[in-house]
């Protein structure tokens, strides 16, 4: 004798048997008060039993993952994140800056600004100023976090259900979804959470590298930037000065190189849309998981996360994509540091102390940037920012600034991880441009308008240049009076 459908003892089939999904399954329906929840969620309307209204434990989990899986658009649940990460940024206080504070940093920024001038060919980016709590940080930022964080978030729960076969995701229903969505708001947790923290560790609106405020707005984050002072041997006005420069030269190359935002957010983007899932491998993997959680605790759910289930093996493109990154904020940080060193190099001593305590916390990273790294393999800290400081610095030093930032006219010029290893060999040929005086300038561009040879080039005064074997070739193709060459 079998019981109705969604009672305790109710003998319908698991969906997922056979799958590493079945000990979930059985589990939930035991919560829930049912084997079964067959072909969806007709068991939650009702549960009875153990896990039922009264009972312990289906109770407190169906609270909790409600708590998570409000209704939201897109794969991630943004709205949860954003009241985590509030939480997390209210349990340090967080004054509002005032006016003074403002008009200091932007009395920084603007004595920054000239002095970039003398040491980058690149002008000013900066069209306005701010000084922000770590609250108005979250708020500033986060439309660039959705741009970067949502795309591998949605393969990630997509494909918790990519991996199982076509007539199970049939045969489960809804349950699916639930689980899926569950999945995205564990994410919005992680995220929430990273967030969170990483508002109480950046200190400028570039601080990472990346481009997250609105362009051409230069920001300080006031009370990161006092913790910051605190612990170093050098005045809080020294400080803000200091990271106003940087601020103010990772807000010139990101104006004048109209490609480089795109270049680092299409990195992550290109690594979502790698994303390959293996059903069998992932199927392995969660087998081995899933047999050690407890669905009645959020807690237990969310080490599946935690543990890898989501982070399938990178592809060939997925590296490609991630190393592509990594060099570019290395390359994007090792420009911000050569140019703020020449533009302070004789006229502020303690910027020797601040460029080391910026290596120094950039190579170390926070608990967040570890949060995201280990969520969506970002990698917020360029590890081989001193290589391409060093790489930076020896280009200007033969060559000047301008073949410096001329490196940065199309992604195609950027060093390249080779570069890196030897950064002093990085166009190790090249050297400034003779000057030409303006008769000079104008009788060479004369000749290159009207099909002439420019100076240097390896032609006789008689018009005949030497041909690839050696011999003379005259401008119109013949060989001299013998005609033309077989």
């Amino acid at each position: 004798m079998t019981n109705n459908p969604g009672e305790p003892g109710d003998d319908q089939p698991n969906p997922f048997k056979g799958t590493p999904f079945e000990h979930l399954f059985d589990s939930l329906g035991g919560a829930f008060g049912g084997a079964g929840l067959p072909g969806g969620l007709g068991a939650l309307g009702g549960f009875g039993g153990p896990g039922g209204p009264g009972g312990p434990g289906g109770m407190d989990f169906l609270a909790q993952l409600q708590s998570l899986m409000q209704p939201y658009d897109g794969p991630l649940n943004w709205k949860a994140a954003d009241d985590i990460a509030r939480r997390e940024i209210a349990t340090k206080p967080d004054p509002t800056p005032g006016s003074r504070d403002a008009d200091r940093f932007a009395d920084a920024v603007r004595l920054a600004d000239h002095w970039l001038d003398a040491a980058t060919e690149f002008p000013s980016g900066v069209t306005t100023t701010a000084v922000w709590s770590r609250a108005e940080w979250l708020v500033e930022t986060q439309p660039v976090w959705k741009v970067l964080v949502e795309p591998v978030a949605a393969r990630s729960v997509t494909s918790l259900s990519a991996g199982l076969p076509e007539e199970m995701r049939a045969a489960a229903g809804p349950l699916v979804g639930l689980i899926g969505q569950a999945v995205g708001g564990m994410l919005a947790m992680q995220i929430g959470q990273a967030l969170g923290g990483l508002a109480g560790e950046v200190l400028t609106a570039s601080d990472i590298g990346l481009p997250l405020g609105a362009p051409g707005k230069a920001a300080m984050v006031l009370s990161n930037v006092q913790a910051f002072a605190e612990g170093l041997d050098v005045g809080e006005d020294d400080v803000v000065l200091y990271l106003a420069l940087r601020e103010a030269a990772h807000q010139r190359l990101f104006a004048h190189v109209p490609w480089l935002r795109e270049h680092l957010i299409g990195a992550v983007t290109d690594y979502a849309r790698g994303l390959e899932i293996n059903a069998q491998q992932m199927q392995e993997r969660m087998q081995e998981q899933l047999r050690n959680i407890d669905p009645t605790n959020l807690e237990s759910m969310q080490s599946l996360l935690e543990g890898g289930l989501f982070d399938p093996p990178r592809t060939e493109a997925q590296t490609a994509a991630l190393s592509r990154l990594e060099i570019a904020l290395a390359l994007v940080e090792g420009w911000v540091d050569e140019v703020v060193g020449q533009a302070t190099r004789d006229r502020m001593p303690a910027a020797t102390k601040l460029r080391e305590a910026v290596r120094r916390r950039r190579a170390a990273g926070g608990p967040a940037e570890q949060t995201f790294a280990a969520l969506v393999g970002l990698e917020l800290r360029p590890r081989r920012l001193r290589d391409a400081s060093t790489l930076w610095g020896g280009l200007r030093t033969r060559a000047g600034d301008e073949a410096r930032d001329g490196v940065w006219m199309h992604p195609d010029l950027l060093p390249t991880a080779a570069d890196l290893d030897d950064p002093l060999s990085f166009r190790a040929d090249a050297t400034a441009p003779a000057e030409l005086s303006e008769d000079d300038f104008d009788a060479e561009l004369r000749k290159l308008l009207e099909g002439g040879p420019a100076a240097g080039d390896p032609e006789d005064s008689d018009g005949s240049q030497d041909g690839p074997d050696g011999s003379t070739e005259d401008s119109d193709g013949s060989g001299g009076p013998d005609g033309p060459q077989g």
